[in-house]
């Protein structure tokens, strides 16, 4: 009943995050409300405890979480900006790793080089979900943001890789040369894409005969997508190879073949539903969980620094500013490389790093906050080697790495909203007017496809159709496509009658719905009925209010 209780505590503080952040007078990112929140849980008052087992909360938190993003993040976008991603992701990372690490190996007493670039390598990936909270959605310029969504996507598992190798060497069950670690890391890269992708397309494959099985129905789809994530990271990690791009790959193939495009409507509506709501349940979970941790760290940390006569207890958080700073700045040069290095070798086809502004550099590095990887990689790091001994300086891993996190997502809070003042995202009139060119042209094809329709019910015996009620129903639904279209030259009309007759839609719909309970009142239906009536009022009514 523990456990059950505890799920339960920390949903019930998930939804009232939102809330507290609305109702408090100033402004907090809800990421730090929840962690706060998480920290305040665990206090000795509260007395809520959660044992952190990295392995689970891998498997259970982040591959959905990855999913989703990789099934909203545009292939064709994310290809175009391919090589400013690979150097994020992948060179930079390894640049983290090396650079870092050699700094924490100088700079922080008696740790062993192994375990420093352990340290550097779980502190590499960054969190766009952490982003996301700090400034909002849609407040970083697409361009931008484009780049930092795939950065955070790819880097997981760059980072995580990295120090899988570290731990492989300081256990003794690997020996480093660079070109074995470079073999196995292309393999480990590109056998978790691949499994994604193959997972995926099994996915699409069996789906059609479960669906001709099970009639249709949307739950037995919804929970089957549900699971997709999950089976693509383990069967990835089963292979040996990565789980995260498994799980990344799959969201991404999900996203852009027809497999959701061409299900039917019920499991449409219901997986976009379910997945708006794990993902704001499983996110808010990953940060008081975060905050959970907090606590039980620092009192650790400072006690085993107080017994250690090679540390001051005052040089770990003199070691978290440092090593932060430098991770700060090393993301600053290495983006101002970029852009020279495009300026002037890549003019024909140049990077995106090319147009930064040194505002745009400062957003993008300011942006490479620390999230829950960081902290699930520093906590899988094991308390004893293959020998029975202690794993080297395990507890000044774990806090610094706890308080970069901390200290990047302040520093977050408080840079980003300043670099981002006064910015212009995007131009909201020019979506308007795309929105109103894609509408014309989709009415123009819709108008021929009715056309053509028409004449098949006009020669076909079997439908028995009379020509009067055809053509009366195909001029009201051509009118009201003429009314998009010629909204190109009569804008303002074609709007007011768009919108006067969704008003008039919604009030018939509302009076209905009303109507419906009269009537089941009334026990002139039955709850079966009623529940039917209801639910297909809901589906004209979710179209009707998504263009209000």
């Amino acid at each position: 009943m523990e456990i059950f209780f505890t799920i339960l505590i920390l949903t019930l503080i998930v939804s009232l995050s939102g809330v507290i952040t609305r109702i408090l007078p100033f402004q907090i990112p809800l990421p730090l409300m929840q962690i706060a929140l998480g920290a305040l849980l665990a206090w000795p008052q509260f007395g809520l405890h959660v044992d952190f087992n990295p392995e689970l909360f891998l498997v259970l938190f982040i591959p959905p979480l990855l999913f989703a993003d990789g099934w909203k993040t545009p292939a064709r976008e994310f290809l175009r900006h391919g090589g400013e991603i690979v150097a994020l992701a992948l060179v930079l990372v390894l640049i983290t790793v090396v650079g870092v690490g050699y700094l924490i190996y100088w700079m922080v007493p008696g740790i062993p080089l192994v375990a420093a670039l352990a340290l550097a390598a779980v502190l590499s990936p960054t969190d766009a979900v952490a982003l996301s909270g700090i400034v909002g959605e849609g407040r970083i310029p697409k361009k931008l943001m484009d780049i930092l969504q795939g950065e955070a996507l790819m880097n997981d598992a760059s980072g995580l890789v990295s120090l899988k190798f570290a731990i492989a060497v300081a256990m003794g069950t690997m020996v480093f040369t660079v070109g074995g670690a470079s073999l196995e890391f292309v393999k480990v890269a590109a056998g978790g894409l691949l499994a994604g992708v193959a997972v995926t397309w099994a996915y699409s494959k069996s789906l059609r005969l479960i669906n001709r099985w099970s009639g249709d129905d949307p739950a037995t789809q919804t929970v089957l997508l549900l699971l997709l994530p999950f089976a693509s990271y383990l069967i990835a990690e089963h292979l040996g190879v990565s789980g995260i791009l498994a799980a990344v790959a799959s969201g991404m193939t999900i996203g852009q073949s027809g497999i959701i495009r061409n299900a039917p409507l019920a499991m449409r509506l219901r997986a976009n539903s379910v997945w708006a709501m794990l993902e704001f349940v499983f996110n808010g979970i990953v940060f008081i969980m975060l905050g959970l941790q907090f606590p039980e760290i620092l009192a650790t940390s400072i006690t085993q620094a107080e017994l250690d006569p090679t540390i001051e207890t005052w040089m770990l958080f003199t070691d978290i500013v440092v090593i932060y700073a430098a991770l700060m700045l090393l993301r600053f040069c290495w983006l101002l490389l970029m852009k020279k290095f495009s300026q002037r070798f890549l003019k024909k086809r140049p990077m995106v790093f090319g147009d930064y502004s040194m505002r745009e550099i400062l957003i993008a590095s300011f942006a490479g906050v620390r999230g829950a990887i960081t902290l699930a990689g520093v906590l899988s790091i094991p308390l004893l080697l293959s020998d029975g001994s202690a794993f080297p300086s395990r507890y000044q891993l774990v806090f610094i790495a706890a308080g970069v996190i901390l200290f990047s997502l302040i520093c977050g809070v408080i840079a980003l909203p300043l670099l981002l003042r006064g910015i212009v995202v995007s131009d909201k009139a020019l979506h308007r007017k795309e929105e109103r060119t894609a509408r014309a042209a989709a009415a123009e094809v819709a108008i021929e496809s009715l056309r053509k329709m028409q004449e098949r019910l006009v020669n076909d015996r079997e439908e028995n159709i009379d020509s009067q009620l055809l053509n009366e129903v195909g001029a009201r639904v051509v009118g009201n496509l003429r009314r998009r279209i010629d909204g190109k030259s009569d804008q303002g009309d074609a709007l007011l009658a768009e919108n006067l007759e969704r008003r008039m839609r919604l009030n018939a719909l509302r009076a209905e719905r009303g109507e419906y309970y009269h009537l089941r009142a009334q026990q002139k239906i039955s709850n079966e009925t009623l529940m039917k009536l209801l639910h297909d009022l809901d589906l004209l009514e979710a179209l009707l209010v998504e263009h209000e």
